[in-house]
C-alpha cells in the first residue's frame, strides 16, 4: 500500500530547478491528498515562470508514476506576476510653465550663442525667462552674459542657489560655480545628478520660459534633462555644411524618441555679411538645412548669417539682439522667438510636453 512517506521519498528526488536541494526540502510540498490511486499535490513555489511549472509537473509526474498511482492532480502555487508601474509625468520645478531643450548633434554651430540670444528676445517679447547652462563641461554662457567673474548668491538655508539675472534673464551654470578655466573630468552619473540639482536646487521663479543649452551630442545629459522635466520644444542648431546637417539629423531624431516636440531648426553660419560692403556672401552655404527640417516635419525658426558682430559681442558679454537689434543676426533672433512662443502656445493648448513614456520603469520582473 502506498502512502504519504512514500510520496515524500519520490519528491525528494525532485530537484528545483537551477538549484541543488529538492522541492521537499525546501518546504515547497504544501499538503499530499493520498485516496487510492489518486494523488492529489499542492506546491507553493517563489517562481512565476512557467517553464519552471512545466519542468517540476513533468518530473513529479514520471516519478510519482512508477509508483503504481493512475491519477496526479498537482497544483503548483506561484507568486502573482509583478504588474508594470503606470508611468508618471516628473517635473523638478514645476514652477516653470515651458523647457526649451536648445541641442546640436557636435559642438561648434553656435548652440549657446543661439540660446543666449534668444532666451534675450523671449525676454524682450514680455515673456518671463531663465537661461539655463546645462553644457558642464563647457559653459560658455556665464561670458556671454557678462557674468564669468560672478557668484550665485546662496539662499538663508544654504541649500538652495539664486540664480544671476542680466538682460531680464534669469541664468545658472556650472560656469559660475567652480574657478574660470577648470576642467570637470565626470562621469556620466555625476553630470545627470549635477543637471538634476540645476533644475531643483535653483531658486528659478515662476517663469514661462526656461532656455536650457545643452552640451552637443545625444547622451547621458539629454536623457537625463528629458526625464527630470516635461520638455515643451525642441530647437536643433546647425549650420549649413553637410557634415553638420548629418549630426543635427541625430539631434533631431533624439527629439523624437524621447517624445520631445520639435520647434525647428536654426540654421548659423547662414551666409556671410561683410562688414566693410554689407554684401552677402554664402561661404559655408545657406538653406540646405531645409530638406532636414521638411524631413521631420518642422521648419526653420531662423538663418543667422556669419556676422563679426555676433562673435564680438559673445565675447564681451554683449548680447546682439540687446546691444545691436537692427543687425542682421538680431533680427533672426527675433523672428525666430516669436516662432518659438507661438509653438509654445500650440504644444500648451494640445498637452504636448509629457514626460511619462520616457522614464525608467522598475518591476523587478527580472528576479524571476
Amino acid at each position: 500500500m502506498i502512502t504519504q512517506d512514500n510520496i515524500l521519498e519520490v519528491l525528494k528526488k525532485v530537484i528545483y530547478p537551477n538549484f541543488e536541494k529538492d522541492i521537499v526540502s525546501f518546504g515547497f510540498v504544501k499538503n499530499v491528498t493520498l485516496y487510492g490511486e489518486k494523488l492529489g499535490l499542492l506546491l507553493d513555489i517563489p517562481s512565476s515562470a512557467p517553464a519552471v511549472c512545466e519542468q517540476l509537473e513533468k518530473e513529479i509526474r514520471e516519478k510519482i508514476s512508477a509508483l503504481g498511482i493512475q491519477e496526479i492532480h498537482i497544483d503548483i502555487k506561484t507568486p502573482p506576476k509583478p504588474q508594470p508601474k503606470t508611468p508618471v509625468t516628473k517635473n523638478l520645478a514645476p514652477q516653470i510653465k515651458h523647457f526649451v531643450m536648445v541641442s546640436s548633434g557636435k559642438g561648434g554651430v553656435g548652440k549657446s550663442t543661439t540660446s543666449a540670444n534668444i532666451a534675450v528676445a523671449l525676454a524682450q517679447q514680455g515673456k518671463k525667462v531663465g537661461l539655463l547652462d546645462a553644457d558642464v563641461y563647457g559653459p560658455n554662457i556665464p561670458r556671454m552674459f557678462g557674468l564669468n567673474t560672478a557668484k550665485p548668491n546662496v539662499d538663508p538655508s544654504g541649500k538652495r542657489l539664486i540664480p544671476l539675472k542680466a538682460f531680464g534673464v534669469e541664468m545658472m551654470s556650472m560656469g559660475v560655480l567652480y574657478e574660470e578655466g577648470q576642467s570637470l573630468i565626470w562621469r556620466g552619473p555625476m553630470l545627470m545628478r549635477a543637471i538634476e540639482q540645476m533644475l531643483s536646487d535653483v531658486i528659478w521663479g515662476d517663469l514661462d520660459i526656461l532656455v536650457i543649452d545643452m552640451p552637443p551630442g545625444t547622451g547621458d545629459a539629454q536623457l537625463s534633462l528629458a526625464q527630470s522635466v516635461p520638455v515643451s520644444a525642441g530647437v536643433a542648431v546647425t549650420t549649413p555644411q553637410q557634415v553638420s546637417l548629418d549630426d543635427s539629423a541625430r539631434c533631431l531624431d533624439m527629439f523624437v524618441k524621447l517624445h520631445i516636440p520639435i520647434a525647428g531648426v536654426i540654421e548659423n553660419m547662414s551666409g556671410f555679411i561683410c562688414p566693410d560692403c554689407g554684401g552677402e556672401y554664402d561661404i559655408f552655404g545657406k538653406g540646405t538645412s531645409r530638406a532636414m527640417a521638411d524631413k521631420y516635419d518642422t521648419k526653420i525658426l531662423a538663418e543667422v548669417p556669419l556676422e563679426p558682430k555676433v562673435r564680438e559681442s559673445g565675447d564681451s558679454g554683449k548680447p546682439i539682439v540687446f546691444f545691436d537689434p537692427q543687425s542682421h543676426s538680431a533680427k533672426e533672433y527675433v523672428r525666430a522667438s516669436i516662432a518659438l512662443i507661438e509653438f509654445l502656445k500650440k504644444v500648451e493648448d494640445q498637452k504636448l510636453a509629457d514626460n511619462k513614456n520616457i522614464q525608467p520603469i522598475k518591476d523587478n520582473s527580472h528576479l524571476h
